[in-house]
C-alpha cells in the first residue's frame, strides 16, 4: 500500500484521533487556542506529511516547522507544547498504519512517516533553541537512523 495515498484517504480518522489525544492532554496554550484551530494545526501537519513522503523531501516539513516555532515561541508556547502536538500526530499516524498495513510493510511506512515527523521536530526544537539562545544550533543527522529498514 501506498503510505501517502494512505496518509490521503485516513486524514480526517488520524486528525479525529490526534484531537482527541491533544484534549487529553491539557495543554493551555492549545486550550486557549480552541478546538478549531488545533484540528487545523493537525490537518495542515498531516497534510505535510503526506506531501512530504509522497516527494521524499522533507523541505516542506521543515519550512513549517522553523515557521511554526517563531510563532508559537513568540506566542509564549514552551517547546514541550508543540512537540506533543507532533507526537500525538505521529501516534494516530502509527496506530493507524499499525491497523491496516501487513507486517512486511510497516518498516518503510514507520520509517518514512517519523523521518518526516522527525525531521519537524528536530527542525523545531533547533529553532526553539537558537531563538531562547540567540545562537544557531546544530542539525541531526536522521539518515543514518534508517539504514537498515529496507529488505
Amino acid at each position: 500500500m501506498e503510505i501517502s495515498a494512505f496518509l490521503e484517504s485516513n486524514a480526517d480518522n488520524i486528525i479525529d484521533e490526534a484531537c482527541t489525544s491533544m484534549d487529553r492532554t491539557h495543554l493551555q496554550h492549545y486550550e486557549r487556542d480552541g478546538a478549531l484551530r488545533t484540528r487545523d494545526r493537525l490537518a495542515t501537519l498531516v497534510s505535510l506529511t503526506r506531501q512530504c513522503v509522497k516527494q521524499r523531501n522533507l523541505a516542506p516539513m521543515i519550512a513549517h516547522a522553523e515557521l511554526i516555532a517563531g510563532e508559537r515561541f513568540n506566542a509564549g508556547y514552551d517547546l514541550w507544547e508543540v512537540q506533543t502536538a507532533f507526537n500525538v500526530l505521529e501516534e494516530a499516524i502509527w496506530a493507524r498504519i499499525f491497523k491496516n498495513f501487513p507486517p512486511g510493510e510497516l518498516a518503510e511506512a514507520i520509517g518514512l512517516v517519523s523521518t518526516v515527523l522527525g525531521a519537524g521536530k528536530d527542525a523545531l526544537a533547533r529553532k526553539y533553541v537558537s531563538l531562547a539562545s540567540k545562537t544557531k544550533a546544530s542539525s541531526l543527522n536522521l539518515q543514518s537512523l534508517f539504514s537498515g529498514a529496507a529488505g
